[in-house]
């Protein structure tokens, strides 16, 4: 088992799904209002927006920051198990 991957909450997730997850929770103009890149705001597209955070590593870092505070981390309001 590879330790260094144990707290990572991304490991194993493609930006592919992350970019989609996002989208599907929060739609263009929430992820736009989120964070304020171009690929959200003008004309967006899965297929746009990953060809732009592939090459642009700070916007990836927003993007994968949104997905970990919106999916990854336990509500506190949630029971836990």
């Amino acid at each position: 088992m590879n330790t260094e991957q144990a707290n990572n909450p991304l490991h194993g997730i493609t930006l592919a799904t992350i970019v989609e997850r996002l989208q599907e929770h929060y739609g263009w103009d929430g992820l736009a209002q989120r964070i304020n890149i171009n690929c959200f705001r003008s004309d967006p597209s899965i297929k746009s927006s990953l060809k732009f955070l592939r090459k642009t590593q700070w916007a990836r870092e927003k993007v994968e920051a949104l997905y970990i505070s919106t999916f990854a981390t336990p509500s506190p309001w949630r029971k836990s198990q």
